[in-house]
């Protein structure tokens, strides 16, 4: 008998879109020359969380990513840019 549900799908913490992602999480976090012990700090978390998200241990939600991308000082607009999740518009194109 086949498997009718839905086809499988890789979780998607370890693929590496996700590796690329965090490896360009830690890029920017050690570009603004900020320490995991400083951006815990402004997160209100504890090293081991910021540790933890960048080792692929635990994964940051929506809310967390934009909250991290304030502390470290990012548009996470140009992050997924730059990582080509997202293109930036064309010329005369609207955004919504």
């Amino acid at each position: 008998m086949k498997n009718i549900g839905p086809p499988s799908v890789p979780k998607s913490a370890f693929t590496n879109r996700y590796r690329n992602f965090r490896l360009k999480l830690v890029e920017y976090r050690k570009r603004a020359d900020v320490t995991q012990i400083d951006l815990a700090a402004r997160l209100k978390r504890t090293q081991s969380f910021v540790s933890k998200f960048e080792r692929g241990e635990r994964r940051l939600d929506v809310i967390e990513f934009f909250d991290l991308a304030r502390a470290i000082g990012f548009d996470p607009v140009e992050f997924f840019q730059e990582i080509g999740e997202i293109r930036p518009p064309r010329k005369g194109s609207r955004r919504l």
